[in-house]
């Protein structure tokens, strides 16, 4: 079953047009009738249909000549009276998607219309496909364990998955908040739709409007035609806002309209569209202190917080740690053609470390030491490399001296030891702590380390 449709009906004869009208909302959709072209430019002047089912004689013109302008946003049925083959294939050569014959019964319009939206629904899907099916490789591999930690994610997520509310994943970087979003995805009734995530943070600011509600044609310099954001392309399905905390004020107003209203507007646009998508969104930041101090929408960030999971560190989570080893060995057997285990004293190392970049971190080194145990069996102590940076580097925090500095010391003094080694180049800093180089450029400045920075070059 299509999802529920906006449909225009254009047609003159005002008893079939109600007919039309009435089955259509019988079959769940939304129908408007008008009975001429010129009242249907007017209507579309406002509206954004999801289909038009259309006669092919009207009284101001023919359906024909305005296939190909219709058909380019919109799928178009054609009605005709006419029934002829040679008619038919008129209708589908300038664009139609398909066509009815009068007099129209209510089970073939049904059909009918069920089979058109449900290809262009498809059709829509297509651009996702790659990008949905990448990201399922080992996307349930924070759900691996039995810790009570986990288990209370879990219970949350079942609890939540089947309702359609806006959902709030808290975390530390790495923590596995995006497989959170995932499994309440894929345990959802919209789960045979698409899961979109956006970063908020690799989204250049002047672009991010574009990207989430798409843009009119001429909306801009270099809008040559008009673009369906990530909002209608996750259409039925989840969208995920990895780092809201990142997102510009503008875009906060504009998107709390969208979880209040269900409404939005494409750039350069001046109807509302309707979004049938459910959200959730991630973060790392403490928002609660953003909304006070005026950073965040307070408005927002209590309307995201209606109900929040938290995705524990995996130093939180230890007894998960052989399972997730096991895992990660498990699905990189096929390059190695080897069976490996490791060795007691090396699994003691590896849930004794604290992993500050949680289940990623993990991966990383697990994966390391497969290959640095080449062909052997047993994946041993010497084959775990911890901190690779500063032990391949020589490098040391220069920590205060004296008492147990704090994590701020520790965040500061880690962010230094990078700068200096890479030359204050922050993009490259930032892919090794997993982080944006935003968030880096943000951190900098909260530790007055910009002499450590190095300069951005301007052309």
């Amino acid at each position: 079953m299509a999802l529920k449709a906006n449909i225009l009906v254009i047609e003159d004869d005002r008893v079939l047009n109600r007919m039309i009208v009435r089955q259509l909302e019988y079959m769940g959709h939304q129908g408007h009738g008008v009975e001429d072209l010129a009242s249907a430019h007017v209507w579309l002047h406002k509206n954004e249909p999801d289909l038009i089912i259309s006669d092919m004689r009207l009284p101001d013109g023919d359906c024909i000549d305005e296939l190909q302008g219709l058909g380019e946003s919109h799928p178009v049925i054609v009605l005709t009276a006419y029934g002829t083959v040679k008619n038919a294939v008129e209708a589908i050569r300038a664009g139609a998607a398909d066509y009815l014959t009068k007099p129209v019964s209510p089970e073939e319009l049904s059909l009918t219309v069920e089979r058109v939206l449900d290809t262009e629904a498809l059709r829509n899907d297509h651009q996702f496909c790659k990008s949905r099916l990448a990201a399922q490789t080992g996307s349930h591999s924070y759900m691996i364990g039995q810790s009570d930690a986990l288990n209370q994610v879990k219970e949350l997520i079942d609890a939540v998955a089947d309702t359609d509310l806006t959902v709030l994943v808290l975390g530390e970087s790495g923590a596995g908040k995006e497989l959170v979003a995932r499994a309440i995805h894929d345990q959802s009734q919209r789960r045979q739709r698409n899961f979109v995530a956006v970063d908020c943070c690799t989204l250049q600011e002047s672009l991010f409007e574009s990207e989430l509600f798409g843009h009119e044609k001429g909306a801009f310099t270099g809008a040559d035609r008009k673009k369906k954001g990530l909002i209608e392309g996750a259409a039925g399905g989840t969208l995920f806002l990895d780092e809201i905390g990142e997102i510009p004020p503008p875009i906060q107003a504009k998107l709390l309209r969208v979880l209040e209203t269900g409404k939005f507007r494409r750039v350069g646009g001046t109807r509302d569209l309707n979004s049938d998508v459910r959200i959730v969104a991630a973060t790392n930041r403490n928002l609660k202190k953003m909304s006070e101090s005026g950073e965040f929408r307070a408005d927002l960030y209590y309307r995201l917080e209606a109900f929040s999971i938290y995705a524990p560190p995996l130093r939180e989570r230890r007894e998960d740690i052989p399972w997730l080893v096991e895992h990660f060995i498990r699905n990189h057997n096929f390059s190695m053609r080897v069976k490996k285990t490791v060795t007691k004293e090396a699994m003691r190392k590896l849930i004794a470390y604290d992993w500050p970049g949680n289940v990623r971190e993990l991966k990383n080194v697990v994966e390391r030491a497969i290959i640095l145990s080449r062909r052997n069996k047993m994946i041993r102590s010497q084959h775990l490399t911890f901190g690779a940076c500063q032990q391949e580097t020589g490098l040391q925090l220069d920590l205060p001296g004296g008492a147990s500095p704090t994590l701020e010391e520790l965040e500061a003094s880690y962010l230094k030891m990078l700068l200096k080694k890479h030359a204050g180049h922050r993009a490259t800093v930032a892919q090794i702590m997993g982080i944006s180089e935003r968030h880096v450029y943000r951190l900098i400045k909260k530790h007055a380390l910009g002499e450590a920075a190095a300069p951005v070059k301007r052309a």
